[in-house]
């Protein structure tokens, strides 16, 4: 199942990300089988949090990559939200949509 991982960042954690930014990007790497595509999200130039899109068997395992990235002991991450996501377009082309 996919699911879309949005991650809200908290305030004045720029130098955590700084940091750990190496560990997370080893992590990402790592769990590249589940983690197909990963990102931060920005408002205006200001970073905003991160989402992931990941493809795992239940939202168990999807929140339990979220608590095993680097990021997530050290506060940087002021929430984060999962949802079921529902791929029904990708390169131009609609996909019949998976049952649910």
């Amino acid at each position: 199942m996919a699911y879309l991982i949005l991650f809200e960042d908290a305030p004045d954690h720029d130098h955590v990300r700084a940091q750990y930014m190496p560990d997370h990007l080893a992590f990402l790497t790592a769990h590249a089988d589940a983690i197909q595509s990963a990102g931060p999200l920005f408002d205006g130039d200001i970073a905003a949090g991160g989402a992931w899109i990941v493809n795992v068997g239940s939202m168990d395992k999807a929140r339990a990559l979220v608590e095993a990235d680097p990021f997530w002991p050290t506060g940087l991450r002021k929430s984060v939200r999962i949802l079921r996501w529902n791929h029904v377009f990708a390169n131009g082309v609609a996909m019949p949509p998976k049952a649910t």
